[in-house]
């Protein structure tokens, strides 16, 4: 049986979001997982998810690879309610007895399923395979900037061009009267 017609009744599984402590999505998702096991209510509780991207840092020459969340603060959970849209009382004392875990998005006891068109992007986002991680350079084109570190440390100047490959963004700052471009690490700079 498909994980979205299961229980009895063949009702069907719905996405919720479920609000939890910063920082603390990884351990609610493993946790919930665990217990749904351990009492078992996966015909209740389906897929528990916490959509994450791989991000290449590159820091005075080093690269490291982390995972981000991109839905910082929540957990996506598939989950059958009952007939009238309530979490189902086993369920919901598994639920709200898990460390870090908040409320549902929806009224109190009565989460709010999620459209269909967002449970295919977060699940897109979920299932995506492990791909080369990407450099996050929050700069663009026209940027105003400050240099943090480096010899050229507290210039101004503007952002002219970007190449995340490298993380390297070429940045036009004054010296002596004349417009200088330099090539810095992303890192070492800020916006004004």
């Amino acid at each position: 049986m498909s994980s979205a017609v299961r229980g009895c009744g063949l009702k069907q599984m719905r996405w919720y979001v479920l609000r939890v402590a910063a920082n603390k999505e990884m351990q609610v998702r493993e946790a919930l997982a665990r217990k749904v096991e351990q009492e078992g209510l996966s015909d209740v509780i389906g897929r528990v998810e916490v959509p994450t991207e791989q991000i290449k840092r590159i820091r005075s020459g080093k690269q490291t690879v982390h995972r981000r969340k991109l839905y910082p603060g929540y957990v996506f959970m598939e989950m059958e309610t009952t007939d009238d849209g309530r979490v189902p009382e086993k369920a919901w004392f598994l639920i709200k007895g898990t460390t870090g875990v908040g409320d549902f998005i929806g009224t109190e006891g009565m989460p709010t399923p999620m459209r269909d068109t967002d449970v295919a992007k977060m699940l897109l986002e979920a299932e995506k395979p492990e791909e080369a991680p990407s450099i996050k350079v929050e700069f663009q084109k026209g940027d105003h900037i400050k240099i943090r570190e480096g010899a050229f440390e507290n210039f101004e100047g503007v952002v002219d061009s970007i190449d995340s490959e490298r993380g390297i963004v070429k940045v036009i700052v004054t010296i002596f009267g004349r417009s200088t471009p330099l090539d810095i690490e992303y890192w070492q700079i800020e916006k004004v």
